[in-house]
């Protein structure tokens, strides 16, 4: 599904002409009806991510809503998402949100809740329990706080996934990798071929981190982060810690990422471009890069070149190998400075503009699952039927489902968390460093 062009490219250039007097970090990079923060007179404002195929899904699901509500309107506004985390966070602390918030639940919501700056639904989902009743019941717990509902759960369940190109491991004669110590054993055999073992948009910094989440995870198990979240003292100084990110650094060392990454971007799915033109072997991405990989790759998935699989073990590790870490879903609050007009169009929205049947499909004809029960048949009639058992079977079947950290922590701790990140792939940050920076941030 498609944005209209006549739609979206005329704000697009008016925007990019704006971006200049504003700083790199907030700078919009695409748009639509909406100016900016604070009140629409047109109705309800909506800001959320850009890049497709997502954002035209996002955007069918709002245009669909405005035809059939002519008197409820919804203007959205689109952003990069590195740029969307400093912008709706200035926002919602001048008391200028959108009406409808978009995010990832967690330690952001949290926040957001605990200083009343988005609206309780607790009491809206007891009233439309056909509503609650329809979508995942796991979807429900980044978006409750303190045992009540701040955020509707929309849209899908995306697992971090490991994808191969099928082609290249033809071509150098290896296995897809099913240890740790295998993926260390790759590593050469691709560089002897010329071939990156793994792409990774490192200037985005939070695709390094699902390096770190799989690793904590398999070598300690989800109990060694679970301390960071529960503030227990020096929880980033676990021996399993300090090996993971010592792991992480060594396969840095071992060239086992394209020359460059930190300069390339994954919001311009220039990492993933990167995969299918066989310049790299390997990526561990979200399974939201499935649908780009299929709409930018030309004919790579569909004629079978793509391989996708669970982020393999680490030998002697604790963690379980179904376990995953990700998204459970994505999230939609409502501004508590919103009018009481605004607050009705958001929750009508949500009760009849959010995951209907045409959002649904167009979700699944772009490679992903939708948090909705009851599409078994659709997924299983799919196009991309394999490729959506597999990420329903990762996510349906992990004994633990971890949230991605930069959601899971405080807005504060996250942006600390990724700044250390990107330096401990630049080499420049020691693991113990890295442990001792994040130490002082927990419970912040």
């Amino acid at each position: 599904m498609e944005i209209p062009l006549s739609r979206r490219t005329l704000s697009r250039r008016t925007l990019l002409g704006m971006a200049a007097a504003v700083p790199a970090s907030a700078a919009l990079t695409a748009c639509g009806g909406s100016s900016g923060p604070g009140k629409s007179n047109a109705g309800a404002t909506y800001w959320y991510l850009n890049g497709q195929p997502q954002e035209g899904v996002r955007a069918g699901a709002v245009d669909a809503f405005n035809k059939a509500h002519p008197k409820k309107q919804i203007k959205d506004t689109t952003f990069q998402n590195d740029a969307y985390k400093t912008k709706i966070k200035t926002a919602i602390g001048a008391g200028q949100a959108p009406t409808i918030i978009w995010g990832w639940g967690g330690g952001t919501l949290r926040t957001y809740a605990e200083a009343g700056q988005v609206e309780d639904l607790t009491s809206w989902f007891d009233e439309n329990a056909e509503v609650k009743k329809k979508l995942f019941p796991s979807s429900f717990g980044a978006a409750t706080v303190d045992g009540k509902i701040y955020a509707m759960p929309v849209e899908t369940v995306q697992p971090i996934i490991l994808y191969y190109n099928k082609k290249l491991f033809d071509q150098v004669g290896v296995n897809p990798p099913q240890s740790w110590d295998d993926i260390m054993a790759l590593v050469p055999k691709f560089n002897a071929k010329n071939i990156a073992p793994f792409s990774l948009g490192g200037q985005s910094r939070w695709t390094n981190m699902m390096w770190l989440e799989f690793l904590f995870d398999r070598i300690g198990g989800p109990e060694v982060f679970q301390a960071v979240i529960e503030g227990e003292k020096n929880a980033w100084s676990n021996p399993a810690a300090i090996t993971a990110l010592t792991k992480v650094q060594e396969l840095v060392k071992a060239n086992g990422f394209i020359k460059g990454f930190s300069s390339i971007t994954a919001d311009s799915n220039a990492d993933q471009a990167l995969l299918y033109t066989g310049k790299a072997a390997m990526m561990l991405h979200g399974a939201w890069a499935y649908g780009g990989l299929s709409t930018d790759g030309g004919d790579f998935v569909s004629s079978g070149g793509l391989g996708y699989m669970n982020f393999p073990p680490v030998d002697g590790g604790k963690g379980d190998p179904s376990n995953t870490v990700g998204n459970p879903a994505q999230y939609l609050s409502i501004s508590s400075k919103a009018s009481a007009e605004e607050k009705k169009i958001a929750k009508d929205f949500f009760a009849t503009g959010v995951l209907q049947d045409a959002e649904v499909k167009a979700w699944i004809d772009n490679g992903s699952v939708p948090i909705r029960l009851g599409i078994d048949k659709q997924l299983a009639s799919s196009k991309s039927a394999d490729f959506l058992q597999v990420n329903y079977g990762i996510a349906s079947k992990a004994k633990s489902f971890g949230q991605s950290w930069d959601q899971a922590l405080s807005p504060a701790a996250a942006a600390t968390l990724l700044d250390n990140i990107a330096k401990l792939f630049q080499l420049s940050l020691s693991p113990q460093k890295f442990a001792a920076n994040m130490n002082a941030v927990i419970g912040t």
